[in-house]
């Protein structure tokens, strides 16, 4: 993918990295002479050290033959008029961080894909590691559901059952479905089935309607990720 990058902060750094490193033909707009310099000492993509929001900066950069551009500066107004600018060159994909969520009604007006305040999604993560250490990763899906994975204890309520059998002893609701389990010699990840068994050091990948509640974990053997 041709990728135009806004920003090289906090958010755009590591972004760039990953972009870079998965063999994207990558443009950086960084209006800072010194972090511009860094990257294009550091990553192999063009960088210019220009203001995103003059028209002529996003012509340099090759935005009309871009497949994406992604917005990452810390400044909302910034990203807006640089998404606007996007759109007049029809790029498929545009994409903007948003640090006021009451910004976000103005986003969706013109069309854009947002990630909603990353310092505050990247705090609640660091959170949720400290408070609940039995959830490997997780992602919020609307306002209480989540898919998270989890490992499996030696011992565990689960550990031995197949589906049919946890569903019928209650372990799992209705509105919970595990819907990976990675094992120790099986590639690619096991898709289950009801008479599929659960074995103690799993990996699952399990949607909860109501989140990852320490009810639920404690299925899986993690009584102590009950909040204390």
């Amino acid at each position: 993918m041709y990728i135009v990058i806004v920003g090289a902060g906090d958010i755009g750094l590591p972004l760039i990295d990953i972009a870079t490193q998965s063999g994207n033909e990558v443009v950086v707009i960084e209006n800072d002479p010194e972090r511009a310099d860094e990257i294009a000492g550091e990553y192999d993509c063009l960088v210019l050290n220009d203001d995103a929001t003059a028209h002529n900066a996003l012509i340099d950069a090759g935005i009309e033959n871009a497949d994406a551009m992604i917005s990452t500066t810390d400044r909302d107004a910034t990203n807006i008029m640089v998404c606007l600018l996007a759109q007049e060159h029809e790029v498929p994909n545009i994409v903007s961080v948003v640090h006021d969520p009451q910004h976000m009604n103005v986003f969706r007006q013109i069309g854009v894909n947002t990630m909603e305040n990353p310092q505050e999604l990247i705090a609640e993560y660091l959170y949720r590691s400290v408070a609940r250490p039995a959830i490997v990763d997780y992602m919020r899906i609307g306002e209480e559901a989540e898919v998270f994975e989890i490992r499996v204890t030696e011992n565990a309520p689960i550990d031995g059952k197949n589906l049919i059998e946890a569903a019928d002893e209650d372990l799992l609701p209705e509105d919970v479905l595990i819907v990976a389990i990675e094992r120790e010699g099986e590639d690619p990840p096991i898709t289950p089935r009801g008479n599929t068994r659960i074995e103690a050091d799993d990996l699952l990948t399990v949607y909860s309607a109501f989140g990852a509640e320490p009810s639920l974990t404690d299925v899986f053997g993690h009584p102590e990720d009950r909040v204390r």
